[in-house]
C-alpha cells in the first residue's frame, strides 16, 4: 500500500504539471518527483528479494560538497542529487583524504590514507596490481565495470604537474596556472559541453540496460567517473597548459540562482598565511579581479555543477528503466571540491572547505531515507562501506570505517561506534609544504611540514565558515588536544621528510634522463612565463635546494 508520503509525492507531480505544463525545467521535476513516487510504492519488498544488492558508484571531479545540502543547494538546481538528498542519506561533513585527483581516488580505491600507500601526487599513487574494493566485488561474485575517469595509478597527468610538485621547495616563486577565466558557449539549447564525459555516461547507461537483460543472476556493479565540473583546459596557452577555463553554456546557466551568488571576502595578500599566499601566487589569482569576475567564475563553475547532476540523472533513469533501481545502492561523491575564487584561488590543493569539502548521497534498499547525517566522514571509508552492503569481509589494513551503521534501518547496526574526526594530506603542487588536516567537533586544524619551521592554523567551523580567523593562538589548549590526536593518526613531520627525499629523488631522476634537453625543457613547463623572466636564476635556485638538502 502507498504510504502517506508517497501519496503527498504523487499529488505534488500532478499540481505541478497542472501549474507548469510544457518547460522543460517542469518536466524534468516532475520525472524527479515521479521517481520518488515510484521508489516509495515498490519500497523495500522488492529490495528484500535479492541476496545482494547492485552497487553504482559516480564520482565526479571538483564538486564542492556543500552543494548538496542547504543552503548551498539553493545556489544551483540539481534535481537528481536532491532525488538523492530525498531517498536516501546525505552526509552534511564528508571530507575529501587528499584535495587532488588522483591521491585523492587512491584514498578511495584502496581505503587508505595516501602517506600509507605514498600516494604523494598526481604522477606518485597507487600501483596497478593494488587491490580495489572493484577487485573483491568480481572475484565475489558481482558483474563488475568501471567507466569513465579512474585516476588513481601512478604515471598520469602532466610533466608539469609532476615537476611543480618535485620543486616546491625550491626558493622561488612562479606562476603555474592560468588566471582563471569564463566562457561561455553554445546557446539556450546546448546541453551537452562536456562530451567525453556525455560519452562515458551513454556507456554506463547501455551497460546497464545490456546487464539487466541478462539472464544471469549475479548482483552487478557499476563506477562511472567523470571529469566536470573540473575546469577546462586553457588553450590559448598552449599544451603546458592547466585547467582555468570555466565554461558552460546558457542552458545550463539558467539553472542557476544568480541572486545568491556572492563575492567572497578575501584576506589582504599582506595578512595571507605564507602557505595560502604560496597557492594564490602559483594558481595566478594574486591580480586585480572585479566583482563582475569573480561572480561570473562563481556562476559556471555552478552551471557545470548543474550538467554533472543531469548525468547524474542519466544513470538513475536507466536504473529505473530497467526494472532494477529498487534493488541498486546509488553512490553519489567527489574526489575533492573546487574553491571558485573562495580565498582568493580557483581549484583545489587546499584545506578550505570549498576544496575539502565533498558530496557523499548514499541511497538504497535498506537503508534510511531522507536523513542528513552529521558524523565526520572521509572517502576511505567508502572501501569498508561498499564491501559490508555487498556482505564482504573487510581484509588488511584499511583507513576507513564502514558506514553502514549510519545509514542501515537494521537495529544490528545502530550500537557500533564511529569515529568523531576525519583526516586529510596533501603533498602535491601549489603548495609549499606538506600540509595535514584534522577534523573534529568544531574545530579545523590544519598544520604543516614539521609542524614547526610552518605556523598551524585553527578555524572554528560554527562561529566561522568562512574560515577567515586564525584563532590557533587564542586557543592553546585546543591546539595541543588536535595535535595529540593528530600525531596518534600520523607521524607527519617523518612523513614531510619521506615527502621531501621522495621530491628531490623523483626530480634528480627525471633530470638526469633529459640529458642537455633539460633547460629547454623546464624552461617550457607552465610556469614558462614567469621562469624566462631570469631562466638562470631559477635554474640556479633549484640547484642551490638541492644542494643544501644533500
Amino acid at each position: 500500500m502507498p504510504t502517506n508520503k508517497s501519496r503527498m509525492l504523487f499529488r505534488r507531480v500532478f499540481s505541478f504539471t497542472s501549474i507548469t505544463s510544457g518547460g522543460h525545467e517542469a518536466v524534468m521535476n516532475i520525472i524527479v518527483l515521479g521517481f520518488i513516487f515510484l521508489s516509495q510504492q515498490c519500497g523495500q519488498s522488492i529490495c528484500q528479494k535479492a541476496s545482494k544488492p547492485n552497487i553504482v558508484m559516480v564520482m565526479s571531479d571538483a564538486f564542492d560538497g556543500r552543494l548538496s545540502f542547504d543552503p548551498g543547494s539553493k545556489l544551483v538546481q540539481l534535481p537528481y542529487t536532491n532525488y538523492l538528498r530525498q531517498l536516501g542519506s546525505t552526509f552534511l561533513n564528508a571530507y575529501t583524504n587528499s584535495p587532488i585527483c588522483c591521491p585523492s581516488r587512491a584514498a578511495m580505491w584502496s581505503g587508505q590514507y595516501v602517506h600509507l600507500t605514498q600516494s604523494w601526487n598526481n604522477y606518485k599513487c597507487l600501483d596497478a596490481n593494488t587491490t580495489t574494493w572493484m577487485d573483491l566485488l568480481k572475484e565475489n561474485g558481482y558483474r563488475t565495470k568501471m567507466i569513465g575517469k579512474l585516476d588513481y595509478t601512478s604515471g598520469a597527468h602532466s610533466v608539469s604537474n609532476r615537476v611543480e610538485a618535485w620543486t616546491r621547495d625550491v626558493q622561488f616563486l612562479l606562476r603555474q596556472e592560468g588566471r582563471p577565466v569564463s566562457e561561455l558557449v553554445g546557446n539556450k539549447s546546448t546541453v551537452k559541453i562536456m562530451s567525453k564525459d556525455w560519452e562515458n555516461t551513454d556507456k554506463a547507461t547501455q551497460w546497464i540496460h545490456q546487464t539487466a537483460a541478462s539472464t544471469t543472476p549475479e548482483p552487478f556493479a557499476l563506477y562511472l567517473g567523470l571529469n566536470l565540473p573540473h575546469p577546462y583546459k586553457t588553450e590559448s596557452l598552449g599544451q603546458t597548459a592547466g585547467g582555468s577555463t570555466f565554461r558552460t553554456s546558457p542552458y545550463w546557466l539558467t539553472k542557476v540562482n544568480s541572486d545568491l551568488i556572492s563575492v567572497p571576502k578575501w584576506l589582504p595578500l599582506a595578512a595571507m598565511h605564507p602557505v595560502d599566499y604560496y597557492s594564490t601566487f602559483t594558481k595566478n589569482c594574486s591580480g586585480v579581479f572585479t566583482d563582475d569576475e569573480v561572480k561570473s567564475i562563481r556562476a559556471f563553475y555552478y552551471a557545470m555543477c548543474a550538467e554533472t547532476d543531469a548525468m547524474l540523472g542519466q544513470v538513475i533513469s536507466a536504473l529505473r528503466e530497467t526494472g532494477v533501481l529498487n534493488n541498486t545502492v546509488v553512490i553519489f561523491t567527489a574526489d575533492h571540491g573546487e574553491l571558485a575564487m573562495e580565498h582568493r584561488q580557483f581549484y583545489k590543493m587546499s584545506m578550505f572547505e570549498g576544496s575539502s569539502h565533498v558530496p557523499l548521497l548514499i541511497m538504497g534498499p535498506g537503508l534510511i531515507s531522507g536523513q542528513q547525517v552529521n558524523q565526520l566522514v572521509s572517502l576511505v571509508d567508502l572501501y569498508p562501506t561498499v564491501l559490508e552492503i555487498a556482505g564482504i569481509s573487510a581484509v588488511g589494513n584499511l583507513s576507513g570505517q564502514s558506514l553502514l551503521p549510519l545509514l542501515s534501518t537494521s537495529i544490528a547496526f545502530s550500537n557500533q561506534q564511529q569515529r568523531a574526526w576525519a583526516f586529510s594530506e596533501y603533498h602535491g603542487c601549489n603548495v609549499n609544504a606538506s600540509t595535514y588536516m584534522l577534523r573534529s567537533d568544531q574545530w579545523k586544524y590544519i598544520t604543516y611540514a614539521d609542524g614547526l619551521s610552518v605556523s598551524a592554523q585553527l578555524f572554528d567551523l560554527t562561529l566561522d565558515k568562512d574560515e577567515l580567523h586564525n584563532v590557533v593562538h587564542k586557543f592553546p589548549d585546543v591546539q595541543a588536544h588536535l595535535e595529540k590526536q593528530l600525531r596518534s593518526i600520523v607521524d607527519y613531520p617523518k612523513v614531510s621528510e619521506a615527502v621531501h627525499v621522495y621530491n628531490k629523488k623523483a626530480f634528480g631522476a627525471w633530470r638526469l634522463s633529459l640529458g642537455r634537453n633539460y633547460s629547454q625543457v623546464i624552461g617550457n613547463l607552465r610556469w614558462h612565463v614567469d621562469w624566462q623572466k631570469d631562466a638562470l636564476a631559477n635554474e640556479r635556485a633549484i640547484d642551490k635546494t638541492n644542494t643544501r638538502n644533500k
